[in-house]
């Protein structure tokens, strides 16, 4: 019985949640991403790596449909989450946004309240029937966001008043508090102090237990610290994916090796 429950465990961990085909992505003439397939499995810190301009948050904002925001931005191939299209034209993007939360690389909190920061999305999702069950839905937020213990006593104060590591916190509590499954962070902690970035980082490796994160980064230790899974990107292609310890200490692909070594940057 034991074996089962450990067998299905692995499976749940291993099944792939967001799901890629021969992804290309062009904003105008410019080809930006070339034809990426990767399978990303749920329950995991998976992160995005490569050099400035390799096309690591553009292939990171397909996966949400920000890209849409861009008009002369054109997403081919098929992105699946769940077996879903979510490039199907009768997907709500602004659903599609609910169930993908994203955490950008500054810190941006509203310039409203502690509380309406992270109230706003509930709201206009309709995720709580009344007051009290809004404030419960504010406090788990905050709470797996890991800030409510530095909050809870100033809650109608600015987001804006918190410190940098604070604010990002705060952000990440925006995001999944409206009960998102996938989390996409782009560069999270490229604004933040080496402290604020270990409270940031910690807050990921815990996240992983309740969603799928994806973290595009510049950081090769920070990758390193906080995935499971790498993926390499060069030139708008991803070279190489992989177990993250794979990936570091014995990469298949030249490219790789020369970028995680230092040869090409």
């Amino acid at each position: 019985m034991k074996d089962t429950v450990l067998e299905t465990h692995a499976m749940t961990q291993n099944r792939a949640k967001i799901r890629t085909e021969g992804v290309n992505v062009h904003y105008g003439a410019t080809h930006a991403i070339k034809d990426v397939t990767l399978d990303i499995p749920d329950k995991t810190v998976t992160a995005f790596i490569g050099p400035s301009g390799c096309g690591k948050s553009t292939f990171l904002r397909c996966i949400n449909r920000m890209n849409d925001t861009i008009d002369v931005c054109r997403v081919t191939g098929i992105i699946t989450i769940d077996g879903e299209d979510i490039y199907d034209r009768r997907i709500d993007p602004v659903q599609l946004r609910r169930k993908v939360g994203m955490v950008f690389q500054k810190p941006n909190p509203f310039p409203k309240s502690i509380y309406d920061n992270v109230a706003y999305g509930p709201k206009i999702h309709g995720l709580a029937r009344n007051r009290a069950e809004l404030d419960e839905i504010v406090e788990k937020a905050l709470r797996r966001g890991a800030i409510w213990d530095e909050v809870k006593d100033r809650l109608s104060e600015p987001g804006t008043g918190l410190s940098g590591g604070q604010q990002q916190r705060l952000c990440i509590a925006r995001a999944i508090a409206t009960e998102p499954e996938i989390l996409l962070m782009d560069e999270p902690c490229s604004a933040l102090d080496p402290i604020a970035t270990s409270q940031v980082e910690e807050l990921i490796y815990e996240l992983k237990n309740n969603y799928s994160v994806v973290i595009v980064t510049h950081s090769m230790q920070q990758a390193a610290r906080v995935s499971q899974k790498t993926a390499f990107f060069h030139l708008g292609t991803m070279v190489e994916y992989g177990e993250t310890d794979e990936i570091f200490t014995n990469p298949r692909d030249e490219r790789t090796e020369n970028y995680i070594t230092g040869r090409i940057g």
